[in-house]
């Protein structure tokens, strides 16, 4: 397709609406899918570390042999 100008482009033969339209929605999804994706992530990492702190025995102070 050849477009003769930059409104002709945007406009898309009259199906403009129709085809930015569809780019925008999935634009909005996949950053709304990107954000849930990190949140899920950085709660999993948050409920891990919970877990191994939770789990790990507390420090004993170590002997260095220089009293």
């Amino acid at each position: 397709m050849n477009w003769d100008s930059v409104s002709a482009f945007l406009h898309m033969g009259g199906y403009g609406l129709y085809v930015w339209g569809s780019f925008g929605v999935t634009l909005l999804l996949l950053a709304l899918e990107t954000a849930l994706l990190s949140r899920r992530a950085r709660r999993v990492a948050d409920e891990i570390r919970q877990q191994t702190k939770a789990a790990r025995p507390p420090l004993k102070p170590r002997h260095t042999g220089q009293d």
